[in-house]
């Protein structure tokens, strides 16, 4: 096993040394060894573990794999973190990473983790130990039932799953995965599950007939017919909508081109800020249950949608009933179900910028399209757009407020999450946001102008996702800076980020910005029954101290004005390794203490109301 995987090593990957001649096409190794060889070929040498009884044969493989150069990986102390950190890895720097976990507690708790890969559609590798394969009785931490497969199936609901029973069942395994963790339109998680026992079991191999990764074409429509119709909509309607879906991310310049083309207003979803600039006129910000003044009045007047790379989630589409004077819709979508989401729907199925690309060509071809019509409604957009900047204005310069928790005047979340966010952007920091209030405002906060500035896992809302994802830049060949952007609650689900940064060299800053409680929660409850209920508690944590007593860490107050959170910022920015400011922040009835909320969501006791309107929604 080392002769070979030093050879491989040696010539660059394992293709090269088939070629070379110093690795033979076919060869009998242990299934363990023949995973790892499978994932190479596929571009896969990267892994985050945290090894157990049954992950010891892989786990041994590896350390002769690493110590030849051929992979890496990184050790974890929580499952959870690193699922998080291989899904912020390959969402950033679009390389597909594995994670390795032993059975049991430790697998349950990276399929958990990898809910947010699959809600974001990230491919992710998640290998995981399983029961024996020999019927000899229960396995220690196997699911305790008298059932095959149990843990085959439970993954299978999460993503794909594959069960390696039989070693010689691995090309099938990997022509799988290799579809599902490089889909252009629906990747996401592919679970590999190693009973105990085949690990170590021999098998022939023909490492040429394995998978590699797959090269697909991208794809529009080939005929005209249904780009006409799209055209003929285009051309009727005057009150255009482009709602940008986390599917944009990448697709930057045509969907510029698009929107000027077509005079169309462009509401972005929280996964999507960036794909227009945030100064672009045609920018209406975020639209949704949480949206913006500009996005949801774009969203509610809009006589036709354009849908765009988006899956139509409630809290995208007030659960249905953002767009109550659109009479028709274009949607553009590589899934036929995301793309026939809505009624009266014509649907371009294909890669965005195929399709977009194919579109325009066809508008023009067929005598294009005046915006003569379109400039009434683009200036009361833009109006709208006024309002809402001057809104955000209010907010981020407001004065510390005093607040009773902390006995004291403390900045406001939206002035304190301004504050890094600009930051954050002049110093080409990339930007990581937990769930919760952090989140719901801070996608209402950054002012974006590109793709890969933010990374908001919105899909799931994860709570611990920010502080984990800057563990996945250590496996980076050109890590960026980042700043993890969480709550006191979320980074208390995951503040094991601290031991795992210093140990792999994480060089980046955690903003906690701490309001003692679930404020996001507290809001909702507020807003509609008027009480909050169990949100808080009364137990004060000093996260200086606590992050302080990691030895590497550089643990920061961020003050209670805008000028001190600024200055520690810059202090930990010049810190080599892992940086942790905290920041008191004000919880309350003050409305100038949060971002508001301009749209409707399917929950508590609003529920009658938005099923009313959805019940009269026709697209």
């Amino acid at each position: 096993m080392r002769t070979r995987a030093g050879a491989i090593a040696e010539a660059g990957g394992v293709d090269a040394a088939i070629v070379a001649g110093t690795v033979p096409a076919v060869i009998e190794t242990t299934l363990s060894e023949a995973l790892v060889l499978a994932l190479a070929l596929q571009g896969v040498t990267k892994y985050l573990a945290i090894f157990g009884h049954g992950s010891t044969d892989l786990g041994e493989v590896l350390r002769v794999y690493g110590e030849e150069g051929v992979t890496r990986t990184v050790n974890c102390r929580n499952e959870v973190e690193m699922a998080h950190a291989a899904t912020a890895f390959a969402w950033q720097y679009g390389e597909v990473p594995a994670v390795v976990t032993s059975i049991g507690p430790g697998a349950l708790q990276a399929m958990a983790g990898s809910l947010a890969a699959a809600s974001n559609g990230v491919g992710v590798y998640h290998i995981y130990g399983d029961e024996t394969t020999g019927g000899e009785g229960y396995n220690m931490q196997q699911i305790p039932k008298e059932e095959q497969g149990l843990f085959g199936r439970l993954t299978a609901t999460m993503g794909e799953s594959y069960v390696l029973h039989t070693p010689s069942a691995l090309r099938d395994a990997m022509r799988r995965g290799a579809l599902k963790v490089n889909h252009p339109y629906k990747a996401g998680p592919f679970y590999l599950l190693l009973p105990l026992n085949t690990q170590p079991e021999l098998v022939t191999l023909n490492l040429a007939a394995m998978p590699r990764k797959p090269q697909l074409p991208t794809m529009a429509p080939a005929d005209t017919q249904a780009l006409d119709q799209a055209c003929d909509l285009l051309r009727r309607h005057r009150r255009i909508v482009i709602k940008a879906g986390g599917g944009t991310r990448g697709h930057d310049a045509a969907l510029r081109r698009l929107a000027e083309a077509i005079g169309a207003a462009v509401v972005l979803s929280p996964g999507s800020t960036g794909v227009l600039p945030d100064h672009h006129p045609q920018n209406m910000h975020v639209g949704g249950s949480k949206g913006s003044i500009s996005g949801n009045h774009a969203m509610e007047n809009a006589d036709l949608l354009v849908a765009i790379g988006t899956r139509g989630v409630c809290q995208a589409d007030c659960s249905g009933i953002g767009y109550p004077s659109a009479e028709a819709v274009i949607n553009i979508n590589g899934d036929l179900a995301d793309a026939t989401h809505y009624n009266h729907t014509v649907p371009l199925t294909g890669d965005i910028g195929a399709v977009i690309d194919a579109l325009l060509t066809r508008l023009e071809a067929t005598g294009g399209l005046s915006l003569d019509d379109k400039r009434e409604w683009l200036d009361a957009c833009g109006r709208q757009k006024a309002i809402w900047a001057q809104f955000k204005t209010e907010r981020f310069e407001a004065p510390a407020v005093h607040d009773p928790v902390w006995n004291r005047p403390v900045l406001t979340q939206p002035a304190a999450l301004h504050v890094v966010a600009k930051y954050a952007n002049e110093t080409n920091a990339v930007k990581y946001f937990d769930a919760g209030d952090v989140q719901a405002n801070g996608f209402q906060v950054v002012e974006d102008d590109r793709t890969g500035q933010t990374y908001t896992e919105t899909g799931a809302s994860y709570m611990g996702f920010a502080v984990s994802a800057l563990l996945g830049n250590v496996l980076a060949e050109k890590p960026e800076y980042g700043i993890a952007f969480t709550g006191d609650g979320s980074f208390m689900m995951n503040p094991q980020i601290l031991i795992d940064g210093v140990e792999h060299g994480v060089k980046g800053t955690i903003v906690i910005f701490d309001n003692r409680r679930m404020a996001a929660i507290t809001g909702l409850q507020k807003a509609q029954y008027q009480h909050e209920y169990k949100t808080n508690d009364g137990v004060a944590v000093d996260y200086v101290a606590m992050a302080g007593s990691v030895s590497g860490v550089k643990a920061l107050w961020g003050g209670t004005s805008a000028e001190e959170l600024r200055a520690a910022l810059q202090a930990a920015r010049d810190h080599d390794g892992l940086a942790v400011i905290h920041v008191p922040v004000y919880c309350g009835d003050d409305p100038l203490g949060g971002m508001g909320a301009y749209g409707s969501w399917n929950v508590g006791n609003w529920v009658e109301d938005v099923q009313q309107k959805y019940l009269h929604q026709t697209i």
